[in-house]
């Protein structure tokens, strides 16, 4: 730039000393060419510098991104002329796009669409939402401590459930011992009834220890008949003093 001017300096300068010495017109025009021919050729040379000192190997657009400028000085496809691409273009260059300010104001159209969204999306007031929110909260809340509460009572109940599944298990520990003996003394009993050693495994075996199991429950559910019967007979006989005493 500094060349520029002090080139047009040197040339109005010899202008006006040609204008004084000349002694015609024309001589005063011909090198008035030649000096705006040879500014020119400076301006010319200039941009070739300019052009060389970019070692870069960027592209133009890319040039000017990395230097904080709009890539494109004029449209390059139908995208560059979209009201979005204008929009964000001044959004991030300012006033150096070039581009009408005007533009990133929303249409009636926009406004009316963005209205009819929000209505949408977003239909409760804030007041709304915050009674909302507010009332979501307290439920969780509540929630929260309506489980604390059955977990304080389970915990409490910790040690009985234990010790009933203790009872239970050794229950089922003797029932399956007491099943045992049972069997043994079953075949210990068929062993006797037969008065010589015979495999289990034998057909007379079997059939013998099966008779005696089937014996053994009769004996069994009769047993559990007759306690019935005096659970009931004693029952009825309570009752029976209970009427009386009321008598």
């Amino acid at each position: 730039m500094n060349l520029c001017v002090t080139t047009k300096f040197i040339r109005a300068n010899l202008v006006n000393s040609l204008r004084r010495f000349s002694t015609t017109s024309e001589v005063i025009e011909q090198n008035d060419q030649v000096f705006l021919d040879d500014s020119d050729d400076v301006q010319a040379r200039e941009a070739e510098i300019e052009k060389k000192r970019n070692i870069s190997r960027l592209s133009s657009a890319h040039y000017n991104l990395v230097n904080g400028r709009r890539p494109y000085e004029t449209p390059k496809s139908l995208a560059h002329l979209t009201l979005k691409y204008n929009r964000k273009v001044y959004g991030k260059y300012g006033s150096a796009s070039g581009v009408n300010p005007s533009l990133c104001w929303p249409t009636k159209n926009e406004i009316q669409e963005k209205l009819e969204y929000e209505s949408v999306a977003f239909p409760y007031t804030i007041k709304e939402m915050i009674e909302t929110a507010t009332q979501k909260r307290k439920e969780e809340q509540l929630k929260i401590e309506q489980r604390e509460k059955e977990l304080a009572i389970k915990y409490e109940k910790l040690d009985q459930w234990k010790k009933e599944l203790k009872d239970k298990l050794a229950k089922k520990v003797a029932e399956a011992q007491a099943a045992k003996e049972k069997k043994e003394r079953l075949v210990e009993e068929v062993r006797r009834h037969f008065g010589f050693k015979l495999d289990p495994r034998d057909e007379r075996f079997q059939e013998m220890l099966a008779k005696r199991e089937k014996e053994q429950r009769k004996l069994e559910k009769q047993a559990r008949k007759e306690a019935k019967d005096k659970m009931l007979l004693a029952k009825l006989q309570q009752k029976n003093a209970e009427i009386q005493t009321n008598k």
